[in-house]
């Protein structure tokens, strides 16, 4: 008889990006424990981040639905243990859900692990004043640490992508054409905060660079209706771009992303997508920083676009204060030629 694996609930809420980097953590964590197998719940929305990856099985929460509010997060409780004998749970997020969630399965006699957010030292990084300006404990490494507390050793290796590149099939190739060779080059100009966004009309600076580029596809991406809008009035001016953005589910999108040669993208999703496949990515980054520990799975520093010398930098960690300056200096101040030497850099010449 095969022996029984050892179940673990891990739990991550919240956007899209920030689920997306514990993929690889959960990954390397079954890889190194093959007595294991990790039950991951998140917002319904996600399920394709996990496809793919043995013993990982995605149990999906309604959050603004069936499993709103104290009640709905004990029928979450109820309906993951029936489905389900879960041994522990790794709290990969650390807010009132998690908590409540987390709490059932410790009254039920389970262990319990929880992320340390580091929430003294990230103050101190992003404080206006006395910044204590060093490199934060990543939080991949922060996610694995949570693992190695519920007995699970694992080791990160930053370099090995979680997916390989997937198929561009017909139906993704009627919206891109095939690559025949071309260098792709996703561009998502957008982020959550206008803190974390690079300006647009710059951002067309880029864009026009770009497209000039022999052999070079750009591929704007995005999501939601107002960006789609600003998306499209760009591709009226640069009709070489491609609009992916609001053209496919999540795992065409994916796909899609796995067949670029790099990603311009802020600190977003999109870096984050990117670097489940090992893509490099030409991160820009205003009011947060790469030191608070966000930077994406495997990606270096090298190709990261900011402002070394800005001293109000960073002014949050999560980009969502209102800049003190009233200039936005850390995005404004950033020449469009930053961006596509880096870029030039990673695809090269053409």
């Amino acid at each position: 008889m095969p022996e029984k694996l050892r179940t673990i609930l891990a739990i991550r809420f919240s956007a899209m990006g920030d689920v997306a980097m514990t993929i690889p953590v959960m990954q390397q964590v079954l890889e190194q424990n093959p007595g294991t197998q990790i039950i991951f719940v998140s917002n319904r929305n996600w399920g394709a981040l996990c496809a793919g990856i043995p013993r990982l099985t995605f149990f999906p929460a309604d959050l603004k639905g069936t499993h709103k509010g104290f009640k709905g997060l004990y029928r979450l409780f109820r309906e993951i243990s029936k489905a389900h004998k879960i041994d522990a749970v790794a709290d990969l997020h650390h807010v009132l859900r998690s908590q409540i969630v987390r709490s059932f399965f410790r009254l039920s006699g389970r262990k319990v692990a929880a992320i340390d957010k580091g929430r003294a030292e990230k103050k101190a990084l992003a404080r206006p004043e006395e910044k204590v300006l060093i490199p934060l404990t990543s939080t991949i490494e922060r996610y694995a640490t949570v693992f190695r507390q519920l007995g699970l050793p694992v080791t990160i290796y930053p370099k090995q992508p979680v997916f390989g590149r997937q198929e561009l099939t017909a139906a993704i190739q009627e919206v891109t054409g095939p690559k025949n060779g071309d260098k792709w080059i996703g561009l998502a100009p957008f982020a959550t905060y206008k803190e974390k966004t690079y300006p647009l009309a710059k951002m067309e600076e880029v864009l026009a660079a770009l497209v000039k580029k022999k052999q070079t596809k750009v591929l704007l991406m995005g999501g939601g209706a107002a960006e789609v809008t600003q998306l499209t009035t760009l591709a009226v001016k640069y009709p070489e771009a491609i609009i992916v953005a609001g053209r496919f589910r999540l795992p065409e999108e994916m796909a899609t992303i796995s067949n670029m040669d790099t990603m311009i993208s802020m600190d977003s999703a999109n870096m984050h997508l990117a670097s489940l496949f090992g893509v490099p990515v030409v991160s820009v980054w205003g009011a947060t920083h790469p030191f608070a520990g966000f930077m994406g799975f495997g990606q270096t520093e090298d190709n990261a676009v900011q402002l070394e010398s800005l001293s109000c930098r960073p002014c949050s960690i999560f980009g969502n204060k209102p800049c003190f300056r009233g200039d936005h200096a850390c995005m404004e101040w950033i020449p469009p030629a930053a961006i596509t030497e880096k870029v030039t850099k990673v695809v090269g010449e053409s």
